[in-house]
């Protein structure tokens, strides 16, 4: 049985046990997780056993054990993976785009997480007994790096880093238009009021914050990078559309087809369409990620390569200048 001692900090102080650690193990989907180990005894704060919704103090000494994993109904598949990294205690993977991350509504395999489970039998069970390992996400056609823990220990503390903004996560996106040199977008993010697939700023949202840097001018369009100051789902996609610079192929905010005449003259009309064509996602890429290792807090950091199809379409629009 695996145990972890925690220290609250200051700025935890008054949160409620169980979301006090599920927001340091990868979120809001473990918090019923953690409740369920809470209320099994499994949990003690200073020595003592309370209920998940426990007020937590400054100092408080947070003892979890963690019984054996439940178990899963997931079946191991044979997908290839690109392992930039692993030892005992995490992975490193390359994700390429239109590979799902884990099971979800409509998705039942052919996912990554199907992938690493045929990978390895190690994985952290720590949160959603269906995302095993899984710290945090990409959308399907987002391509790049993702962070994966092989067992509890490494998942609480590297998910303790993630709701630190310790772990650098960097983004490559290619955008319509031409956007100040640098910036920050400051808006809250929920669900969409009509389509619950999809995400929108909205006032009852919750707070995400995003900074980017213009790399390259490519005349009608434009290479950013972008880091993540919180991790929402579609942040980015959705902040860049916000600013009126969707990401460059994007089906969902505004970045194929319709973003033609509000960027380019008719008469270029068919250059673009040409350009989509060579992308059918969204220009979005996790180039950079770097953290400091949760067991032998050795510093890593890693850099992916540009996908083909996010090459060849930069290099036609470098062309077109």
């Amino acid at each position: 049985m695996r145990r972890e001692r925690l220290s609250v900090p200051p700025e935890a102080a008054g949160e409620r046990l169980d979301r006090y650690l599920a927001a340091r193990s990868g979120g809001e989907p473990s918090r019923s997780r953690f409740a369920r180990l809470i209320e099994g005894g499994h949990v003690r704060v200073n020595g003592r056993a309370v209920k998940p919704a426990h007020a937590v103090r400054a100092g408080d000494v947070v003892d979890v054990e963690f019984p054996p994993p439940e178990p899963s109904d997931l079946v191991p598949e044979a997908i290839p993976l690109s392992i930039v990294f692993e030892d005992d205690d995490l992975l490193v993977v390359d994700k390429p785009a239109g590979l799902v991350v884990h099971p979800g509504s409509g998705v039942r395999t052919g996912t990554l997480v199907h992938a690493l489970l045929h990978h390895t039998r190690s994985l952290s069970r720590l949160g959603d007994p269906e995302r095993p390992g899984i710290l945090h996400r990409l959308d399907k056609e987002t391509s790049g790096l993702l962070l994966v823990a092989k067992n509890e220990t490494a998942h609480l503390r590297l998910a303790r880093d993630l709701a630190a903004r310790r772990i650098a996560r960097g983004y490559d996106a290619v955008v319509w238009g031409r956007p100040p040199r640098d910036g920050r977008i400051e808006a809250p993010i929920g669900r969409h009021a009509r389509d619950r697939k999809r995400m929108a700023v909205r006032e009852d949202g919750r707070a995400a914050s995003t900074t980017y840097r213009v790399v390259e001018d490519l005349g009608f369009a434009s290479l950013l990078e972008v880091t993540l100051g919180t991790g929402r789902t579609h942040q980015i996609r959705v902040h860049l559309a916000h600013a009126g610079h969707p990401v460059f192929g994007d089906p969902q905010y505004g970045g194929r087809g319709g973003a033609i005449p509000r960027f380019l003259p008719a008469a270029r009309a068919a250059e673009a369409r040409a350009l989509l064509a060579l992308i059918p996602r969204q220009a979005l890429h996790a180039r950079r990620l770097a953290f400091v290792h949760p067991a032998t807090h050795q510093e890593l950091s890693f850099t992916s390569p540009w996908p083909p199809d996010l090459e060849a379409l930069v290099s036609a629009l470098r062309a077109l200048l």
